[in-house]
């Protein structure tokens, strides 16, 4: 089988996954975010080279977040929070008799994984309790802000004067007109799903269509920094792909790095619509 049918195939795969988790239930999103999680920081932790007590501490620190963000209307959901600190506290300390010689970078891998993976990716359970269509809408956004990005970059590189660019010491292949492309391909998508509904959930009536555009906007402009903030890691420590997850596409981190950045950012302004706008 061919590398680019392979590529095909498990895209669609991925992709039937996500779509069918996010229209099934609310537990089917809730379980495709913890497995995602918990496989995203376990190979971040195996690129940086954590022993094994680290990874399980990672582990149990998503573990702990993934049950306060499932369970947060639940009147013994502290519990849950309160577990969250000895658990990191102990993986702090473990270094002490770990004795790995970098215990600076050691706990900055550990807050990284926590912090800029595991809070990230809990952050969709909540924008898909305000509404799934918007859930939903963000991957179709960032999907095809990746797609419009990759065809017109793909295109203006064949110029003879080429592209300009955008941070050719991290991602020697993304450009200023990749992101202008990606922008105008999402914004134009973005219209449409709003033509068809999926931003009903932020209550806005009158000014919908802007509200989408913003969605649009901030989709493409934080998905393609999640983007850069995951090559800027994978070259830091010399590797192509992070994993070997989906064939083709590389590891976990390299399907969800647009969304690191996106979905926390969009999730406060979903919220924040959802009760500020019926207010105007």
């Amino acid at each position: 089988m061919s590398e680019l049918v392979k590529r095909t195939l498990s895209g669609i795969i991925f992709v039937g996954c996500i779509v069918g988790c996010v229209l099934w239930s609310r537990w089917s999103v809730a379980v495709l975010i913890l497995v995602i999680s918990l496989l995203a920081v376990d190979e971040f932790h195996r690129l940086v080279q954590s022993h094994i007590l680290q990874r399980i501490f990672a582990a149990l620190g998503v573990v702990v977040l993934w049950l306060t963000g499932l369970l947060y209307d639940q009147p013994f959901v502290f519990a849950f929070a309160a577990a969250y600190m000895p658990i990191m506290l102990t993986a702090m300390l473990d270094e002490i008799w770990n004795h790995s010689g970098k215990p600076l970078q050691t706990w900055g891998n550990m807050l990284n994984s926590q912090l800029m993976i595991a809070l990230p990716l809990m952050s969709l359970l909540l924008l898909y309790d305000l509404d799934k269509w918007l859930l939903l809408a963000l991957f179709v956004l960032i999907w095809v802000n990746d797609t419009g990005a990759y065809c017109v970059g793909s295109l203006t590189a064949k110029r003879p004067q080429g592209n300009h660019k955008m941070a050719p010491h991290v991602s020697p292949k993304k450009s200023w007109e990749g992101l202008i492309g990606g922008v105008v391909f999402t914004l134009a998508a973005a219209m449409v799903l709003y033509r068809y509904g999926w931003f009903d959930g932020l209550r806005a009536e009158h000014n919908g269509w802007s509200l989408a555009l913003l969605f649009g906007l901030l989709t493409s402009v934080f998905g393609t920094l999640g983007d850069l903030m995951e090559s800027l890691f994978k070259r830091s420590i010399g590797v192509k792909d992070s994993g070997r997850f989906l064939p083709g596409h590389g590891g976990v981190l390299d399907r969800f790095d647009s969304i690191l950045l996106a979905a926390p950012v969009l999730t406060v302004i979903c919220w924040l619509c959802y009760f500020i706008v019926p207010l105007l």
